[in-house]
């Protein structure tokens, strides 16, 4: 395993392909407003930095058509996918193996620095910020999905859904090394490497603003890529992991439920 990446076999399953396509269905109508907000300057060079198979490339490529693109990520199959997927708009898109961590990138090299669904799975979400901020120009921008895993819930269940997310991840996050609260914690982390312009939106996920059915195939790739390591890691019985993904997948599909998770979004930029 890659220590740079403690969920290397979770983020390799067939679950996050899944899961990363239903997730940008979900959050992109709220998130591109945040990015027109700050447009890069025309000719921009735009890293995606853990760009998994890379869904946000050719909404960034539509959006700002002057820019190059490329993502960066540790896991091959992804790559390969996005190089596939996207082939038809030439060199604007690249995709390069590469570490969050150990950016191979000299300074000041790129306009706009992405990372989404990525700092909650590493294991020093502040070195990645770190070398985020190392390779922007003067004046370039940051995009941050940093993930937050007690900005969810739902109801009706019957076991109650705060056991699920006000549990769990308090004991899996440190048994596999990563910060599943991240996103509450990314204001410091910005203002200590003395970024600017700091600024918060939430996306919000919940059963109002996304399809049904696109919010529970996000919980059941969630489901299928993590149960058996929730269960490894934690004292989490196997039969309670099931029931819980079980009654709240239930929810989210049930027109009398509501089920929320709220995603922080957080942009900055550094001095010129």
């Amino acid at each position: 395993m890659n220590p740079s990446s403690p969920q290397a076999k979770e983020m390799a399953d067939e679950s996050m392909v899944r899961n990363l396509a239903a997730q940008i269905e979900a959050i992109w109508p709220q998130e591109e407003p945040i990015f027109r907000r700050h447009p890069p300057p025309k000719d921009a060079r735009v890293l995606d930095a853990g760009c998994g198979t890379g869904e946000i490339a050719p909404r960034i490529a539509a959006l700002f058509p002057q820019t190059s693109y490329l993502g960066i990520d540790l896991e091959e199959s992804h790559l390969e996918r996005g190089r596939a997927r996207f082939r038809d708009l030439g060199d604007r898109i690249r995709f390069q193996h590469g570490d969050v961590l150990h950016l191979p990138f000299a300074d000041a090299q790129f306009d706009l620095a992405i990372s989404r669904h990525v700092l909650q799975a590493l294991p020093d979400a502040r070195r990645a910020l770190s070398e985020m901020v190392r390779v922007l120009k003067p004046g370039g921008r940051l995009h941050l999905i940093a993930e937050d895993y007690g900005m969810l819930w739902c109801h009706p269940t019957e076991l109650d859904s705060d056991g699920f997310w006000q549990r769990i991840p308090n004991l899996y996050g440190p048994a596999v090394g990563c910060d599943l609260h991240v996103g509450r914690k990314t204001f410091t982390h910005l203002t200590d490497l003395g970024l600017h312009g700091i600024n918060a939106d939430y996306v919000v996920v919940d059963t109002l603003r996304v399809p049904r059915e696109t919010f529970a195939r996000i919980w059941e790739a969630w489901r299928d890529g993590y149960s058996d390591s929730i269960v490894q890691h934690t004292s989490v019985p196997r039969e309670e992991v099931e029931r819980r993904w079980r009654e709240m997948i239930a929810c989210v599909r049930d027109p009398r439920g509501y089920a929320l998770w709220q995603v922080p979004v957080w942009t900055a930029a550094k001095s010129t």
